[in-house]
């Protein structure tokens, strides 16, 4: 398919009146959407970014978004709040055949090796680790070279690390 001046002109005329690209392409006929989208593009015609929120009254709240905001916390604090939690539960060696849907999934050891274990402790919900296995598995979003200095560490998870 070949943009001809008309289509061109046709599609400039039907973007700046605000029609969506399915309209544009069923219009025009024998072109599809993402061509319609890639020509606008080429062209540099300005993007179609009105939605809803964005026309209707600012001041207007929706109570669901409100609601949201509210019981949304950061990822870095969910784990903060893991760190500060002093009282990990002692580890439960488990063989794979008896892990269960509440069991640490973490491995400890080399699978190669007799001595080779799961965590076992109670795994938190929506989780397949422990509390102090989480902090190893799921990092927090941020900027890689933020390291934590040896003297924010407190002593006591030190010492859960060394131990795990």
């Amino acid at each position: 398919m070949s943009w001809t001046e008309e289509k061109v002109s046709k599609l400039k005329e039907l973007w700046g009146k605000g029609n969506t690209a399915s309209q544009i392409a069923e219009i025009i006929g024998g072109i599809s959407r993402n061509a319609v989208i890639g020509k606008a593009h080429r062209l540099n015609l300005s993007a179609k970014i009105k939605t809803r929120t964005a026309t209707s009254n600012k001041n207007f709240e929706n109570p669901r978004e409100q609601n949201y905001i509210q019981s949304k916390r950061g990822r870095k604090s969910k784990f903060k709040s893991l760190i500060i939690e002093k009282d990990f539960e002692p580890e439960n060696p488990k063989q794979l055949e008896e892990l269960d849907e509440n069991s640490c999934k973490w491995p400890i050891g080399d699978p190669d090796e007799k001595e080779f274990y799961f965590c076992g402790r109670s795994s938190l919900k929506d989780f397949s680790y422990c509390k102090l296995h989480l902090l190893y598995a799921y990092q927090p979003k941020g900027k890689k070279e933020e390291v934590t200095e040896k003297e924010e560490v407190p002593e006591f998870l030190e010492k859960k690390i060394k131990s795990a």
